[in-house]
């Protein structure tokens, strides 16, 4: 009776183990700016001649989305159809993205099911112009299967909504990153300079034509 006992016990103890696996959720990675669009531009680009891989992290968003991957402009049969859906997803799910040669140039799409926007990392390809995506290096999670890799946090809603981050992100591994702010220039003590000088002179005409009249 005893060992009958302790046999359902463990058991139990067992599947509700294997149940809090199944259903353990990640911690999406943090943007520290939240609530202000992110200023970088993102380059990404294949680190050597292989396979990009796509590890679901996290989603926040009641719309439904997938993820899609172009290579030097062109969508990956892997991806066409789009994958890692984020209503059916589990953290650490993995998928093949495609077969790349090292310094090929990479787009992540996430298409928004709900309302057919189409979202890429590359802000410029955007309708609304704005940047949808975060991105930052991921060092790996042993608990949830995630290898190191780099991080990718997508905006879903047109304008860049609350500009949290996170409605949908993934690692991918074997790819490089290159991060570009996007600053004003200041113009230097030269252009100021020549700015006045021209005040000047427009100043000089005008003062001269009234003196002729």
């Amino acid at each position: 009776m005893r060992n009958s006992l302790q046999l359902t016990v463990m058991s139990m103890a067992l599947c509700f183990g294997l149940f809090s696996m199944a259903h353990v959720k990640a911690a999406s990675v943090s943007y520290a700016d939240q609530g202000a669009p992110v200023q970088n531009s993102y380059t990404f680009t294949a680190t050597a001649t292989g396979y990009i891989g796509a590890y679901f992290q996290s989603s926040s968003a009641s719309y439904t989305s997938t993820l899609s991957l172009l290579v030097n402009g062109v969508v990956t049969p892997q991806s066409s159809i789009g994958v890692l859906n984020n209503q059916t997803s589990n953290v650490g799910d993995y998928v093949n993205l495609g077969y790349v040669n090292a310094g090929d140039i990479l787009t992540f799409q996430m298409k928004v099911l709900d309302t057919g926007d189409i979202w890429n990392s590359n802000s410029a390809s955007n309708t609304d112009g704005v940047n949808h995506i975060y991105s930052t290096s991921f060092s790996g999670d042993t608990v949830l299967g995630i290898p190191a890799g780099t991080y990718v946090g997508f905006e879903d809603i047109h304008g860049g909504g609350d500009f949290d981050y996170n409605d949908q992100a993934f690692i991918f591994t074997n790819i490089s990153t290159l991060a570009e702010k996007h600053i004003s220039p200041v113009p230097e003590p030269e252009t100021y300079a020549m700015l006045l000088i021209g005040l000047g002179l427009v100043a000089f005409t005008v003062r001269s034509r009234k003196r002729r009249i």
